[in-house]
């Protein structure tokens, strides 16, 4: 029984709507995150801060893309587009960010890590919305 379950999940999703899952479930994981308990060391996104939009804004922005992508996971190839830039609506500001707080600012000497964390996890975003979905079987095993 799970095992069907598993497939049935797998055959609605499909790899673009699994990986729009996975990402937008993390992207609102991490917003949740920043609501119930903020960074401790906001350095990185000052620049982010200092245009009016509070911490917790920026926390719903994250959760907002996330629930986007989740939900644009259970539609099909074409469909689901929209979740894709939804995911980098968010993370691109916050990637920019925390690079120019390490240069040119000079503000945050691991801004350069951080940066580059995000522009890694942006990166499978980029290609997977290139990505076409493989034909599904006709006929659930």
């Amino acid at each position: 029984m799970p095992r069907r379950v598993g497939r049935r999940i797998a055959r609605i999703l499909g790899r673009r709507g699994a990986f729009l899952a996975s990402f937008g479930g993390l992207w609102a994981l991490y917003g949740y995150g920043q609501l119930v308990e903020p960074l401790p060391d906001t350095r990185g996104i000052q620049l982010l801060l200092q245009r009016g939009i509070p911490l917790d804004a920026w926390a719903l922005g994250w959760i907002i893309c996330g629930l986007t992508a989740m939900v644009c996971a259970m539609l099909p190839e074409g469909r689901d587009w929209l979740g894709f830039p939804a995911l980098l609506l968010i993370v691109v500001p916050w990637m920019l960010a925390y690079f120019v707080s390490w240069w040119p600012l000079g503000d945050n000497a691991r801004g350069w890590v951080t940066a580059l964390i995000w522009a890694v996890a942006a990166v499978p975003v980029i290609v997977v919305a290139g990505w076409r979905e493989p034909p599904r079987p006709k006929k659930l095993e």
